[in-house]
């Protein structure tokens, strides 16, 4: 299978079974998925009486908020700064 090819993974994520279909490897799918899961037991300790849809929009939120941050950074490499 090439790089570009893409591929099925089946993942649990907050107890809920999920077909995902991307381009990362097995490894790449699995880390993603222990990394979030992780993420949302750290929400339910902190803030136990948040909803499923509210946990998944900080997450939502802190992912890109990260991605922005990743982007910035290339950005500035790229003019020297």
């Amino acid at each position: 299978m090439s790089e570009n090819e893409k591929r099925r993974f089946k993942a649990t994520i907050d107890g809920k079974d999920y077909v995902l279909v991307g381009n990362g490897t097995v490894d790449h799918m699995q880390a993603v998925t222990d990394l979030l899961n992780e993420q949302l037991n750290q929400l339910k300790e902190a803030m136990p009486s948040s909803t499923e849809e509210q946990r998944a929009i900080l997450i939502a939120f802190n992912a890109i908020s990260k991605q922005f941050d990743v982007q910035k950074a290339a950005h500035n490499s790229k003019e020297g700064l």
